[in-house]
This record gives structure tokens, C-alpha cells and sequence, in this order.
């Protein structure tokens, strides 16, 4: 009886966040417990904390981002970027060839000729040629900027001025980003750098470039990590890449998932979802988990959100508490599990996402942090309403519900 209390006792002692810790180690991710995260709310938050830390480099900036629209905020951004260049810092910039050319306000090669004569090194991943089928799979999602080697910032948010302003389509814009600040900025880091040769050729080096550890004491005025575990947090890079890591985001969600003992929370603006992940919920709930989702009436794309809408209609009769967001576009991609853990990144739980596209999500194992995203999702149900039959019946038409029935049958394509 002594033996099977001890067992017992030891099982209980196996968290949410020792778990996946443990797991995503078995992929190949690294942990680091030195890392501050901050979290930025919006894009207004993003941009002006982002420029502020840009303005006071010293050695090198590098931005990777799925594109940068032609407006007042990417010109804002490429005029901090040539200043800098101009006093001796290295810019270095890419940006996804699909990302930029499916986008109403893209760069044109004359815009990136004058970007290299201001001294900004910027560089297209993967052009779109005749035929044009080179960019039906992999493509490059990821939203990473490294400065000094020493602040990183990565989220859901490109460069485009919607994220401040909104859009006449789904009106306002809803997202996030975070800064880092420790060991995990060399892991960004290098996801960058191999990036950048493999689509320059050009092989970057030196101890400049890592400096992650270190104290960037100079940048100072950046909205703070508030929380008593700055410093301490315990954050790991979940990196997708093709042929080499194409399973790990799918296997963080599906583990994140299955560990959960307590509570899921999770906000994501393209819910297609494959069958692992649906049963993976569902099992949740049957453990007794509460689980929460979070998805946006508006979207700023055709058919997938009737996809995303008949798969959380099949949830909510499952057992899952299903907000839909109406004041504007959530285009966040978060998941917090238990409260102990989260993570805040690029990468969308639909086919692309999952299978096909570069993508780079931050792993907080931190409560503070988690708790933060928590409240942030408690705050949006007050501009939600709930799934029920009833309200389901009155929001989705039949017509849009047959739509509905249609999109989930191209999950594999979304």
C-alpha cells in the first residue's frame, strides 16, 4: 500500500510544464531560465516599443518577416533602419516572396533598390516566377527582429499599418507580440542567420551577433517585464522548418494538449484544425479539462473561416466553451495551458502552418506570463459571445452552414 501511495503521489508531482519541457526536449528544442518576456498587447504597443529599441543599436539589426506592406509604418521603419545604417549599423532584412506579392500594397524592385542604397540589405525569400508554382507550399511566416544580438521580438504581427489602424473589411485589428531578452535571443538568432544564407549565400559570424546573455543596459525605455520571474523565465524556440522539423509545431500543440490537467485557453485566427488536434480536444474534455477557444466572426481571407466556424460548432457540442470574438479581426496565435504555460508566435493551427511554411513560436513556461495572456483572454470575452445551439442558430445561416460543411472537407488544402 506504501509503494502504490509513493507511486501516486510521484505521478501527481508531473505537471503540465515539467511535461512539455521534457517532451519538446526529446525534438531537439533547447531551454533556456534566463529570459525576461514582455508582452505586447497590440500593435501600437509593438511598433513603439520595436522603433524605440531600433533607434538605439549599435551593432546590427535583422528583421524576417512574411512581408512588409508598403504604408506609413513600413516607411517609418525603413527610414529608422537607413538612420542607423548610415551610423555604422548592419541592417539586415527578408521577406517572404508570397507574403509580399499577395499583400494590396507590395515592395516593388524599385523600393528595394532605394532601401540597398540607404543601406538597408534586404532580400526576398523564394521570388514568385512563371509558373508561379514554386510558392504553393513552403513559404516563410515567421516574424522575427533581433538587435545586438541582445532584445529579439517575434509574435503574429508583419509591418503594415492595419495592425494600428484596422481595415475596412473586419475593422479593428486584434494581435500580439513579445520582446525577449536572455539566452533565447541567440536561438532566434541563429534561425535567422541560417535563413539569411540560405537565401544570400552570405554565411554571417562572430560573437558580435550573440550577445543574448548579456545585460543590453544602453536600450533602455521599452515597456519592462513587470513580472518577479523576469530574468528567470524558462523559454524554448519551437522552429519549423521544411524536411528537417516539419512536425514540431503540430507536436508542441498536440502534447500541449494531451498534458493539460486543469484548463486550455487558446486563440487562433485559422482553426481548421487536423483530426489529431480535434481528438485531442475532445479527449481533454473528457478528463474533466475545461477547455476554452477563442475564434474571430471577422476574418481578412475567404472560406477558411467558414472551416474554422464548422469545426468549433462540432467542439462546442463536444464539451468546449467557444468564444467568438466580434470587435474586429483576432488574428492572435496563443495557447496557455494550466497556467503554467504558453506561447505566442507565428504559427496557425491550419494545413499551411502545420505542414508546409517556415514557422517560429516562443514557449513560455512561466505562470506570470501565462496569467497575463489568461487575463488578456478574459478581457475579450466582454466583446465575445458564446457558442450555444441557439446563438449558433441565429449567427449561421443554412446556406453558411452548408458552406461550412464544404471548407472542412479542404482542411488538408487551407
Amino acid at each position: 500500500m506504501m509503494v502504490c501511495a509513493t507511486m501516486t503521489a510521484a505521478a501527481q508531482t508531473v505537471t503540465a510544464d515539467s511535461l512539455i519541457a521534457r517532451q519538446m526536449r526529446e525534438h531537439g528544442v533547447e531551454f533556456s531560465n534566463d529570459n525576461s518576456v514582455t508582452l505586447l498587447m497590440s500593435g501600437q504597443e509593438k511598433f513603439d516599443d520595436m522603433f524605440k529599441a531600433i533607434r538605439q543599436a549599435r551593432s546590427s539589426v535583422h528583421l524576417e518577416y512574411f512581408n512588409f506592406r508598403n504604408d506609413s509604418i513600413a516607411s517609418l521603419l525603413f527610414d529608422i533602419l537607413a538612420e542607423k545604417a548610415s551610423q555604422g549599423v548592419e541592417v539586415r532584412a527578408l521577406f517572404d516572396g508570397f507574403g509580399n506579392d499577395s499583400n494590396n500594397q507590395p515592395l516593388k524592385k524599385r523600393h528595394l533598390e532605394k532601401l540597398r542604397q540607404r543601406g538597408v540589405d534586404i532580400h526576398e525569400f523564394d521570388p514568385l516566377r512563371f509558373p508561379w508554382v514554386n510558392h504553393v507550399f513552403h513559404r516563410d511566416h515567421r516574424k522575427i527582429v533581433i538587435i545586438d544580438g541582445k532584445v529579439a521580438y517575434t509574435g503574429g504581427m508583419n509591418v503594415a499599418d492595419y495592425y494600428i489602424k484596422g481595415t475596412d473589411v473586419v475593422g479593428k485589428w486584434r494581435d500580439m507580440h513579445c520582446r525577449i531578452e536572455g539566452e533565447e535571443v541567440n536561438t532566434l538568432q541563429k534561425i535567422f542567420v541560417r535563413m539569411w544564407k540560405k537565401v544570400t549565400g552570405e554565411q554571417i559570424a562572430g560573437a558580435k551577433y550573440y550577445r543574448g546573455t548579456r545585460n543590453a543596459d544602453y536600450i533602455s525605455g521599452l515597456k519592462p517585464d513587470d513580472t518577479p520571474t523576469r530574468g528567470h523565465k524558462m523559454v524554448g524556440i519551437i522552429n519549423r522548418e521544411p524536411r528537417t522539423t516539419n512536425k514540431i509545431i503540430r507536436q508542441f500543440y498536440t502534447d500541449a494538449i494531451n498534458d493539460a490537467q486543469d484548463s486550455i485557453k487558446l486563440v487562433n485566427p485559422y482553426l481548421t484544425l487536423n483530426r489529431t488536434l480535434k481528438k485531442a480536444l475532445r479527449r481533454a474534455v473528457k478528463r474533466g479539462v475545461k477547455v476554452e477557444i477563442m475564434v474571430s466572426s471577422h476574418s481578412d481571407i475567404p472560406l477558411t473561416p467558414d472551416c474554422v466556424f464548422y469545426n468549433v460548432h462540432k467542439l462546442m457540442k463536444h464539451g468546449v466553451d467557444v468564444w467568438i470574438y466580434e470587435d474586429g479581426f483576432h488574428h492572435t496565435k496563443i495557447i496557455m495551458v494550466d497556467g503554467k504555460f504558453c506561447t505566442v508566435g507565428s504559427a496557425n493551427l491550419n494545413a499551411r502552418s502545420l505542414n508546409f511554411d517556415y514557422e517560429e513560436n516562443a514557449v513560455i513556461i512561466d505562470p506570470h506570463t501565462t496569467r497575463q495572456l489568461n487575463d488578456m483572454f478574459e478581457a475579450d470575452k466582454l466583446s465575445s459571445f458564446k457558442l450555444t445551439p441557439e446563438s449558433w442558430n441565429r449567427w449561421r445561416t443554412p446556406w453558411k452552414k452548408f458552406v461550412g460543411w464544404v471548407a472542412h472537407l479542404l482542411t488538408p488544402f487551407l
